[in-house]
């Protein structure tokens, strides 16, 4: 067992991306965007997702890493926000 993925939460791979034309990255986590990745960061980590393309695990380890600690556990869906 890995000690940075104690859980093995990225086995089931949360986190998926995409690339656009103008050379940024979308993360998603588990359908959803959180985090738009622009310029030299952008191109960073495209070139460090192509240097692990094969490992699944690898990659999403980068993505986690990227996004940073987005995820508190006080999200709360639409319909419950006070207004």
């Amino acid at each position: 067992m890995s000690e940075i993925d104690k859980r093995n939460r990225l086995s089931e791979e949360p986190f998926t991306y995409q690339t656009t034309k103008k050379g940024t990255v979308i993360i998603y986590y588990t359908g959803k965007q959180i985090k738009i990745i622009k310029e030299s960061e952008a191109e960073i980590l495209i070139t460090r997702i192509k240097e692990v393309e094969g490992e699944k695990t690898e990659v999403q380890l980068l993505l986690a890493k990227i996004t940073g600690n987005f995820k508190r556990g006080n999200e709360k869906t639409g319909k419950n926000k006070r207004k």
